[in-house]
């Protein structure tokens, strides 16, 4: 069993965290409905890069409006994890968009419409083009 570095453990409680602080403490009405990602936290915990998604928006300006609140709010959700986490010291938080679920959202998106095209170019055309074989087979042809 692999054993997990304290900066991979410290990185997955401020996750937790400030999810839950973010959802709960933060007021601004600015803020849209942000989802922790994940977190990385540096060797040293000086700092932690946070990386947030917002649900339903593409906006990049919603998206900076939401990033520009959080880095405001960072001093007050630094001192609240400082009470609930035992840590000499409470790394900097430096909130990030993550990208990844857009972007794999879009990928998806284009291999289902590559499988829809391939269905349609099969249902429309009985045989195989580069054999001239039917898809059923050689025994129906005999």
């Amino acid at each position: 069993m692999r054993e997990f570095k304290r900066t991979d453990r410290v990185a997955d409680q401020l996750q937790q965290e400030l999810a839950v602080l973010i959802q709960r403490e933060i007021k601004d009405p600015r803020l849209g409905m942000i989802t922790v990602s994940s977190a990385k936290v540096s060797r040293d915990l000086g700092y932690a890069d946070i990386y947030v998604t917002l649900l339903g928006e593409n906006d990049p300006a919603r998206i900076k409006e939401n990033l520009s609140v959080l880095k405001r709010a960072s001093g007050f959700l630094r001192s609240q994890i400082a009470r609930r986490i035992k840590l000499r010291h409470v790394p900097e938080l430096r909130f990030h968009y993550d990208e990844s679920v857009v972007r794999g959202h879009h990928l998806s998106a284009l291999i289902d419409e590559a499988v829809a095209s391939d269905h349609r170019d099969d249902a429309g055309e009985p045989g195989d083009e580069t054999t001239g074989a039917s898809p059923k087979g050689d025994e129906e042809s005999r």
